[in-house]
């Protein structure tokens, strides 16, 4: 709550003015660590990863689609799940918009997750959305790009994400069927967000968010960059919204669902 109500317009206009040196100042730190981003040095990625695609099996390379530039998304929906991530899906509810301005400027996008093709699409037809999919089902490529760990490395602290080394999960009570996996207001968090995607927290947390870039150089593919966790924060769209909401973010839990479940639960 702000300290100062009934304020004079001039008064606001005052701290308005404070805030924007701050938020010009900002602006200019982010436009200096995007050219850091892109002055990353390379490396090149021999590996030949292979995706399912309404098109067909396709290369990383194909993924380009003749662009020079590749974006991904590490949509968190592993095989076991029933439902993607409601937190990436959050994220993905603005895909639509604006991959085909990405398409169109040289960079082609794609969301990536581990489940089957089938389950991608039927979810994809569940959402309305548009924006491309492809499986990595059966590849080293979520491994490989630490958004996917088995549950020998999170019994035995091998998980290295968003750079760090996390400590060894603890080993998991029996899990609930997945017609028992409800999220429950009285549950920790995590247990909700796993409970939507039909899993339990282990098998929901062997798979993680993420942003990946890729550039085509003389025919090769090569890594530029990826981001984890909170680093995904400037692309969730609504959080960008709710930072200049009054009340700003205004969280006590989880309080966000598919987009199709509000009201239903």
């Amino acid at each position: 709550m702000t300290e100062q109500l009934n304020a004079t317009r001039q008064q606001w206009l005052a701290a308005r003015l404070d805030l924007l040196e701050e938020e010009k100042d900002l602006t200019r730190q982010s436009d200096a660590l995007a050219m850091k981003r892109q002055r990353l040095p390379r490396v090149r990625i021999d590996k030949q990863y292979r995706f399912d695609t309404d098109g067909g099996n396709v290369s990383l390379k194909d993924l380009f689609g003749g662009r020079s530039q590749l974006l991904v998304y590490h949509f968190m929906f592993g095989p076991d799940y029933t439902a993607g991530c409601p937190s990436c899906s959050s994220i993905a509810d603005g895909f639509n918009g604006f991959f085909v301005h990405l398409e169109n400027h040289d960079v082609a996008f794609w969301a990536v997750s581990r489940a089957p093709l089938a389950k991608l699409e039927a979810f994809k037809r569940r959402m309305h959305w548009s924006f491309p999919w492809a499986s990595s089902f059966g590849s080293d490529f979520n491994g490989d790009f630490s958004v996917w760990f088995s549950a020998e490395q999170q019994h035995q602290g091998d998980v290295d994400y968003n750079y760090r080394r996390e400590p060894p999960a603890p080993q998991p009570l029996a899990a609930r069927t997945v017609q028992e996996r409800q999220p429950r207001d009285s549950e920790a968090p995590i247990t909700q967000i796993a409970a939507m995607t039909g899993t339990d927290v282990p098998t929901y947390t062997r798979d993680r968010p993420g942003v990946s870039a890729f550039e085509l150089i003389d025919g090769a593919v090569y890594h530029s960059y990826s981001s984890y966790a909170r680093g995904l924060d400037g692309l969730w769209g609504m959080y960008q919204w709710l930072d200049r909401a009054p009340k700003g973010r205004n969280e006590t839990g989880i309080w966000w669902r598919h987009h199709d479940r509000y009201g239903k639960e």
